[in-house]
């Protein structure tokens, strides 16, 4: 079935424009339309720096009708109404005092994509926060929608009199120039893994697919997995009443039937066994936990998925694990991503302060890291509760 693709870059014009998302649209245009929407054929339709939300909205409602695969790249800036405090697509037209008027309500965006099946519906985001909304998602989160896959970014501010550019995007564009696309998570892993030091501070977005609808109930989505390919398969450790079926298997059922309760009590399981089997540093009690953070960002829950990756990073320094090792990288690297994304001003204040420690002896490979959690301390030390 052919697929739709939407291209939505907006930004203001004039002083209140942070970011110039419609510079991404050249380097999207350049990929095969089947490549970004990872079907055989596929339909464009691009709308670039658009003045009225109701126009917008038209688009909107036209590729949400369609009814094969459809994929949304959307590059722009993320602005606050003043009456409501509602999170607004900023578009050409917006200042501050206007954005009720002239923004896009990112409402809209999630309700016209509400009755599309399951599964059916990517958005590619990548937008940058004025002051007022990065403020917010302190203490929210960007809602698109529980039926879509939701990948990408929420960039802070840039310095004053600066303009950003939508970096996450472009490196998408680029690794579909190749003319091969990956599976949506490991695409935005790759993306977020070409990025500068600056993307620490990023909210990062990461909603898996929903399973997809066929006929007469949903089609089986593939067995979880890590993030991140492992340097070698670990032996799984097998459980004693249905050691024959694999846990991986389970633990992806749960999740898509929204148990994240059930699938960390199963992984928990094999993490206990297998440190009691070979010890609380083996891969094999490691590949649990980490399969335990990554449900925890499933589960939007964070400050869990911090933890855990700090401890999966403390345990292998523990055993000593070169700081520089690709294995302690990764844990670092993704508890300081999903850190970006702790809402509470207390837990991110207490794992900030662990996750600084760790970033001194374990810098990663991009610079500017340690800086980065160092300057966020002080800006949540400075923003009263």
């Amino acid at each position: 079935m052919p697929g739709t693709v939407l291209l939505l870059a907006a930004s203001p014009v004039g002083k209140s424009r942070l970011v110039d998302a419609a510079s991404v649209l050249p380097v999207l245009a350049a990929v095969p339309p089947a490549v970004l929407s990872g079907t055989d054929t596929a339909n464009v339709v691009e709308l670039a720096d658009p003045l009225e939300p109701q126009a917008v909205l038209t688009r909107l409602r036209a590729v949400a009708a369609t009814p094969g695969p459809l994929t949304v790249f959307i590059a722009g800036q993320l602005a606050l109404d003043r009456r409501q405090h509602l999170p607004h697509l900023a578009l050409a037209r917006t200042t501050p005092a206007t954005v009720r008027y002239t923004a896009l309500p990112w409402q809209w965006i999630r309700e016209e994509f509400r009755l599309r099946s399951p599964g059916s519906t990517t958005l590619l985001v990548d937008l940058h926060a004025d002051a007022d909304a990065w403020g917010w998602l302190r203490t929210h989160a960007l809602d698109s929608g529980r039926n879509n896959a939701v990948f990408g970014r929420i960039a802070p501010p840039p310095s004053r009199r600066t303009v950003a550019g939508p970096a996450y995007m472009k490196t998408i564009a680029t690794i579909l120039r190749s003319g091969w696309r990956p599976p949506v998570e490991q695409l935005h892993q790759q993306a977020f893994g070409r990025l500068g030091p600056d993307a620490y501070g990023d909210v990062v977005l990461t909603v898996p697919p929903a399973p997809v609808a066929v006929p007469g109930g949903f089609a089986p989505r593939p067995a979880y997995r890590p993030e991140q390919p492992r340097p070698h398969t670990p032996e799984r450790p097998k459980t004693p009443d249905r050691p024959q079926e694999d846990p991986h298997v389970q633990i992806t059922a749960a999740v898509q039937a929204g148990r994240h309760q059930d699938a960390d009590a199963l992984a928990l399981a094999h993490e206990q066994a297998a440190t009691r089997a070979h010890g609380v540093a083996s891969e094999q009690a490691l590949h649990w936990s980490e399969v335990r953070a990554d449900l925890a960002m499933f589960a939007r829950d964070s400050a869990r998925s911090c933890r855990i990756w700090l401890t999966v990073a403390e345990t292998r320094l523990t055993a000593q694990q070169s700081p520089d090792s690709p294995t302690v990288e990764k844990a670092v690297d993704r508890a300081h991503h999903q850190w970006g994304q702790v809402r509470d001003k207390t837990q991110a204040q207490e794992l900030g302060a662990l996750l600084a420690q760790l970033r001194a002896r374990v810098p990663g490979r991009r610079p500017g890291a340690l800086e980065n959690v160092e300057k966020q301390l002080r800006e949540l030390q400075a923003t009263p509760f």
